[in-house]
C-alpha cells in the first residue's frame, strides 16, 4: 500500500464505507453536471439569437440615423441624442442553478417614449430612437445571458474535475488498497492455519 494503513477489517470496513460516499458523490456530481450543461447549452442558443436579432435591429437602426444626419445635420442630432437621460438603472437579481448563481436583469421597455420633443426632429431620427432603445434591451438580456454562460461554463469545468478526481484517483486508490488489506488478511489467515495444522502435528 502507498500510504501507512493499518491492513485489518476495521481499516478495510472504513474504507468501503469512504468509497462507497465517494461513488455516490461522483454519481450526484456527474448529474449536477449534466443538468448545468443543459441550462449552459440553452443560454448559449439564447445568446446566438440575440445577436441574431440585436443586428438586425442595429442596422436598421444605424441606416434611419444616416438619413436622420442627413435631413437635420449632424450637429442637430448630436444635440437632441446629448439630451437623451443615460439610462444606468438596471435591476439585477439572483436566482441560483445546482450552486451557480444566475443574474436576472429587470427587462428594460423598449418602448419608452422619447424625451426630445417631436416637432424639432424628423421622423428617420424618431425611428432611429425607437430602435436604439430596442437595441438597449436586447444589450441588457444579452448581458445577463452571457454572464450566466460564463458563471456554468466555469462551474461545469470545476465539477467534471471533481468527477475525474473521484473516478480516476480517489476511487481506484479505494479499490487498490482495499484489494492489498484483503490480500494480506488472506495470507495472515493461511499463515494461522499452517501454523495451527503444525501445532496440532507436534502436538499428536
Amino acid at each position: 500500500m502507498t500510504r501507512k494503513i493499518a491492513p485489518t477489517r476495521g481499516a478495510m470496513r472504513r474504507i468501503k464505507a469512504s468509497m462507497s460516499l465517494a461513488k455516490k458523490g461522483r454519481d450526484l456530481l456527474d448529474q449536477k453536471r449534466k443538468i448545468l450543461m443543459v441550462e449552459l447549452m440553452g443560454h448559449i442558443e439564447e445568446v446566438g439569437k440575440i445577436q441574431e436579432e440585436m443586428k438586425i435591429i442595429f442596422a436598421s437602426g444605424y441606416e434611419s440615423l444616416q438619413t436622420a444626419h442627413i435631413v437635420m445635420g449632424i450637429r442637430r442630432v448630436e444635440s437632441v441624442a446629448n439630451s437623451v437621460p443615460i439610462q444606468d438603472n438596471f435591476i439585477v437579481r439572483l436566482h441560483s442553478v445546482m450552486g451557480v448563481e444566475i443574474p436576472q436583469v429587470d427587462p428594460i421597455s423598449p418602448d419608452a417614449p422619447p424625451v426630445y420633443s417631436f416637432g424639432s426632429t424628423s421622423p428617420t431620427l424618431d425611428d432611429a430612437y425607437v430602435h436604439a432603445r430596442k437595441v438597449l434591451a436586447l444589450i441588457a438580456r444579452l448581458a445577463e445571458v452571457h454572464t450566466s454562460v460564463t458563471r456554468l461554463a466555469v462551474q461545469i469545468r470545476k465539477t467534471v474535475r471533481r468527477v475525474n478526481a473521484l473516478e480516476k484517483v480517489t476511487i481506484p486508490f479505494q479499490k487498490k488498497t482495499i484489494k492489498e488489506i484483503s490480500d494480506i488478511l488472506d495470507e495472515n489467515e493461511r499463515e494461522d492455519l499452517v501454523r495451527m495444522k503444525l501445532s496440532k502435528r507436534n502436538q499428536a
